[in-house]
């Protein structure tokens, strides 16, 4: 299904003609300037590699884009507090930040894999990224993850980074799930209907991490 403006602008986007068929070809120049810039070859590497994930995927079904992003980043990606990341408690990276240093925590894997899945068109609206309480080991801890529904009624699929294979929510009896929320609406505990609470509103963190990717060349277009 096709992005409209709305959902996602994409800074350039391009079809190559190649033996009579078409190929979605997508790229970011500026977020390769910006990756050169920044941190250096390694990193214009591994964005061209994404930005080819996001061409190859483009027509695939939406499991396969399921699994192939949860795999590009949890392969590419380890996880670590943004204490280390960051030297600050709470911070939520950007994909090209998260790209850039390798490293990240929950909130960042999530990140990543949504933008990338709107990006693939993947519709924004089956997609949540839900904060739940992560019981583990006899420990209890803040997570995030993120969840694709087929329907709005459905039981989600899980793309985690401390789980790498993809799972039905009913099968991950280690999630308590908290709240969630998209690009349009936020939830609370497992209720099905959207909280009348404006998820920017609630989420400053979410709302700076928008800024900062549009400032890469990425928009969520709220």
């Amino acid at each position: 299904m096709q992005l409209t403006m709305r959902r996602f602008w994409l800074a350039v986007a391009t079809t190559l003609f190649l033996g009579g068929g078409a190929l979605w070809a997508f790229s970011l120049p500026n977020l390769q300037k910006l990756a050169s810039e920044s941190y250096g070859q390694r990193t214009v590497e591994l964005v061209q590699g994404w930005e080819e994930l996001i061409s190859q995927n483009r027509q695939s079904s939406v499991q396969s884009k399921l699994k192939a992003v949860n795999d590009f980043f949890n392969q590419r990606v380890a996880w670590v507090s943004d204490q280390e990341a960051w030297g600050a408690e709470d911070y939520w990276a950007t994909p090209l930040e998260t790209m850039g240093k390798e490293i990240g925590d929950c909130e960042d894997f999530s990140i990543a894999k949504y933008a990338t899945l709107l990006l693939m068109g993947v519709e924004p609206a089956s997609l949540r990224m839900v904060y739940v309480k992560l019981k583990r080991s006899g420990l209890t801890q803040a997570h995030m993850v993120l969840a694709w529904y087929e329907t709005p009624a459905s039981t989600p699929q899980i793309l985690d980074n401390v789980e790498y294979s993809i799972m039905s929510a009913s099968d991950r009896g280690d999630l308590i799930p908290v709240f969630s929320f998209n690009g349009e609406s936020i939830w609370v505990g497992s209720r099905s209907q959207p909280s009348s609470a404006d998820p920017l509103a609630r989420l400053s963190r979410w709302r700076q991490v928008l800024t900062r990717m549009r400032d890469e060349g990425l928009n969520l277009d709220l």
